[in-house]
């Protein structure tokens, strides 16, 4: 776990005092310098981050323009935040914008970088013939950053495979520089203590090493062998460790070490892991910025979000609206909010709320529209009749707009939108046949139930809802072709809160129904590798690592082209590695 001694306090302390100072200056006005040497860039760039952690986006840039063009770490902040955006907001204008200003950032950075190559200097330091010079370290670090940012948006930017291939080179290409720059950074240790700049290198460097490793490790084997086949390798502990000593050291890049492990811990574990991330790191992580930047749209987020895992639904709720008061300058990060103030409704049944928050996002956000639509399509269908009236708004009609939204990405549909595209065609024909619980099903998906499970009260009124849908299907004096697909899925979500409501026996009963009806589906045929994980979950939790070890690898190994395979494949990665005890390292 992130911490810092008394002695690195104090340090932190004074560092803090001068931040602060610059700050206020880059608050206020700073004058234009006639010279930028590398200090006092980095501590320009330090006001320039405090600036957005504090809500001044536009104050930052302006900070950063004079000399985003002479000064690799001003270019590398002014990169960065346009990247930031564009992510944010999907607009095609904003990603031209940000993708001109990397590259100028790259050729900013290019200008400090030593003109041989990093190996050469490394076999010729290695000999004690290296000059060198401090300046050309930083360099390497940013422009290895700025790569990553240049390969980010290049996946988004275009729809093409050649895009993605692209992009690929220069992930590659700036995954080199890290190991090149770590090599030196072992060898040159002894500059620690001789050189202020050396910590920010040494921050930079832990940034990118710590992220590449936890990256990799997260991919399933048989991506990971192919990477490994062209140098890539990750070790999920010690991207870890890299990345807390980054954390807690006195940097630039501290606090972007410290947000990455947030997401890693509040997003990542979840979404594509068991959903068993560090909420206790995290929060420790989240501590001092709390108190530093106390109205910080990030912070906040952040702070609402653990408060969301921890199934403190009513704290996650107040704070999400304070992220939402704290500043009106990038909306996009309002989306985040109503993204999970949605999520956080629907986990308590106040569909009502929760469309309120769906609706917004159709209306604001071009991140997905075609998710944003089904999931306000979704979330209607659980509502009262009475309540679906007071909207407005049509099911059918709602379901009926998902298709043609859809988006590509790298010549490639986004699999969640395929998802939703696939199981939103029920509503197409003449003859429709409405799904049963799709809310339920979409928070499954986005491994809600984990959330949920914090929470015996919710997860019972979830259970209640899941057999009342149940009740009424087993009843239908029609049943439809989609009916045993239907069934198996109420089983598989009945199970689940079962499992997390601690009566294992039953929820086993509900996921072996599952399996035994594997033949009867036609549809969803992703039930059953699902399923099948579900179950090895339970038996892992049971203590019979080998029941449990028998079905990841039967769902990992005879199940191949159906909806959601790669999300499953993560998890089943990240659930082999609880299985064997993580020898990568553990969250």
């Amino acid at each position: 776990m992130a911490h810092v001694d008394n002695g690195a306090a104090a340090a932190a302390d004074e560092d803090e005092d001068e931040v602060e100072d610059c700050f206020e200056d880059a608050y206020d006005q700073i004058p234009v310098a006639c010279h930028m040497d590398l200090q006092t860039a980095i501590q320009e760039t330090q006001c320039a981050l405090n600036l957005v952690l504090n809500n001044k986006f536009s104050e930052a840039l302006k900070l950063l323009k004079p000399w985003w063009k002479e000064s690799m770490y001003h270019a590398l902040g002014y990169s960065s935040i346009l990247v930031m955006q564009a992510a944010m907001t999907f607009e095609h204008r904003d990603i031209q914008a940000a993708m001109a200003t990397i590259k100028q950032a790259l050729l900013t950075c290019q200008r400090f970088r030593k003109k041989t190559t990093v190996v050469a200097s490394l076999s010729s330091l290695i000999n004690k013939q290296s000059n060198l010079q401090e300046e050309e370290m930083h360099a390497e670090v940013c422009y290895a950053e700025c790569l990553l940012q240049k390969a980010t948006l290049t996946f988004v930017q275009d729809e093409n495979m050649i895009s993605f291939i692209k992009g690929g080179i220069k992930v590659r290409t700036s995954y080199q520089i890290y190991k090149d720059c770590q090599n030196l950074l072992n060898i040159t240790q002894d500059l620690a203590d001789q050189s202020g700049s050396f910590r920010q290198f040494e921050g930079g460097v832990k940034l990118g090493i710590g992220s590449f490793n936890l990256m990799l490790s997260l991919l399933p084997q048989r991506i990971l062998r192919l990477l490994e086949f062209i140098g890539f390798s990750g070790n999920r502990g010690f991207g870890l460790s890299q990345l807390r000593d980054g954390a807690s050291s006195q940097s630039l890049r501290s606090i972007i070490c410290a947000l990455t492990l947030l997401f890693y811990h509040t997003y990542v574990s979840l979404i594509l892991g068991t959903g068993e991330g560090n909420l206790e790191e995290a929060e420790a992580l989240l501590e001092p910025y709390r108190h530093k930047y106390p109205k910080g749209s990030i912070v906040l987020f952040y702070t609402a979000r653990i408060a969301t895992l921890q199934g403190n639904f009513q704290k996650a709720l107040l704070k999400f609206q304070e992220c939402i008061s704290s500043q009106q300058e990038w909306r996009q990060i309002h989306h985040m909010c109503y993204w999970e103030l949605m999520w956080t409704h629907s986990y308590q049944q106040d569909w009502v709320q929760a469309f309120r928050y769906a609706d917004l996002l159709c209306q604001e956000s071009r991140w997905s529209k075609a998710i944003y639509v089904y999931q306000k399509a979704a979330i209607l269908s659980m509502m009262s009749e009475e309540e679906q009236k007071k909207t407005g708004e049509d099911v059918v009609d709602l379901f009926r707009q998902v298709e043609g939204l859809k988006q590509r990405l790298a010549g490639k549909s986004i699999p969640t939108e395929k998802f939703a595209v696939r199981k939103s065609r029920r509503y197409q024909g003449a003859a429709v046949v409405p799904l049963v619980v799709p809310a339920l099903e979409m928070m499954y998906v986005w491994n809600g139930f984990t959330v949920v499970g914090k929470r015996a009260d919710y997860t019972e009124a979830l259970l209640v809802t899941i057999e009342t849908a149940e009740e009424r299907l087993r009843n239908h004096p029609n049943p439809s072709d989609f009916h045993p697909d239907d069934s198996c899925l109420l089983q598989m979500l009945k199970g689940l809160c079962l499992k997390h409501l601690d009566r294992l026996f039953q929820a086993e009963l509900c996921f072996t129904r599952v399996l035994s009806s594997e033949r009867q589906i036609r549809f969803d045929h992703y039930l059953v590798p699902f399923t099948l994980y579900e179950l090895a979950l339970l038996y892992h939790q049971q203590g019979d690592s080998a029941k449990a070890a028998a079905h990841i690898h039967n769902a990992k190994t005879n199940y191949k082209g159906y909806s959601l395979e790669s999300r499953l494949h993560f998890r089943i990665h990240a659930a082999l590695n609880s299985l064997r005890g993580s020898p990568a390292g553990t969250p």
